[in-house]
């Protein structure tokens, strides 16, 4: 069972009052239905979307439904379910501010005016048409799909109205609205009282954040060691020109001490080596001063090469 399927048998389980029963009606019938003349066919392969598409029909309209249930074998055996309604479908749409004057309509705004409304008409969206991948084998993203880029636009503004930050693109011949931020995803997921779905996407993500801060800072502490290497080699590089052309005399008895420090603690910081200094001789010194320490040696090799040159 993919986690888009457990998401939606879960939000299908939850009770909710015929006002938002009616809304998410309307998003699903205008996400997912085949509109025919006379006719709305309804295509689910859920058995708990299909239930709950049947419940919100007779609850709301009371008209006959034609079931039809089907095996598809294509890759695997699964049922389709097939709900017809032939009677009332214009009032149907027309109620659920699909249709007006026969032309279809993106909803009214006296349709969907409270927060709780709003949450209907996504979750009916998403059982429609939406998509959520499972959070611990792909990367985090949400989609709701539509057959026009009003409608994906529209589908956005909703969204925007619990901050969350939607997308719309086209693909193929629709419309795909769809979020990646893993927060957002999480908080949507508790808006449509999937508990268990919810809970299980925060572990996920905790998880995953969790390792990629640790990968981070391994990765930063693996950055900061290479760069010291590479610090005490190029220092060390520099105490051997000082030895082959007698040059150490040439400095003062503390950078000298350093040096002395350096080659007897190749792969230490500066901040490490100021600490040893300072525990073993008793005089305070900072990674500032050994880091001025060579900043002399430099210089006077410097000079010293110049003199040569010359």
């Amino acid at each position: 069972m993919t986690f888009t399927t457990r998401l939606k048998e879960e939000i299908t389980k939850n009770e909710i009052s015929q006002l938002e029963s009616l809304i998410e009606l309307s998003a699903f019938i205008r996400f997912s239905a085949h509109l025919k003349k006379d006719k709305i066919v309804l295509i689910m392969e859920n058995a708990s979307v299909a239930r709950r598409i049947y419940k919100d029909i007779k609850a709301n309209f009371a008209v006959n439904i034609k079931i039809t249930i089907r095996n598809q074998k294509r890759f695997r055996v699964k049922q389709i379910y097939i709900l017809e309604i032939n009677e009332k479908v214009d009032f149907i749409l027309e109620s659920l501010s699909i249709l007006k004057n026969n032309k279809k309509i993106l909803p009214e705004e006296y349709f969907i005016n409270s927060k709780e409304e709003t949450i209907a008409f996504l979750k009916g969206a998403f059982l429609a048409s939406g998509s959520l991948n499972d959070p611990s084998k792909a990367g985090y993203h949400f989609e709701l799909t539509s057959s026009t880029k009003k409608e994906g636009l529209f589908l956005s503004q909703l969204l925007k109205k619990f901050d969350f930050s939607a997308k719309v693109i086209k693909r193929n011949n629709h419309y795909m609205t769809y979020i990646k931020s893993a927060e957002m995803i999480s908080e949507l997921i508790r808006l449509f009282g999937a508990t268990n779905c919810f809970f299980y996407f925060e572990d996920i993500r905790i998880y995953r954040d969790h390792k990629n801060m640790v990968n981070r800072l391994n990765n930063c502490e693996i950055a900061n060691q290479e760069k010291i290497l590479k610090s005490g080699i190029k220092q060390l590089n520099d105490i051997a020109y000082l030895k082959e052309h007698d040059l150490i005399g040439l400095l003062d008895e503390n950078v000298q001490e350093a040096i002395k420090y350096r080659e007897a603690y190749p792969e230490t910081s500066l901040q490490e080596l100021a600490d040893i200094i300072s525990t073993e001789t008793g005089r305070k010194i900072g990674k500032s001063g050994i880091n001025h320490y060579f900043i002399k040696v430099k210089k006077l090799i410097e000079k010293h090469k110049e003199k040569n040159a010359k």
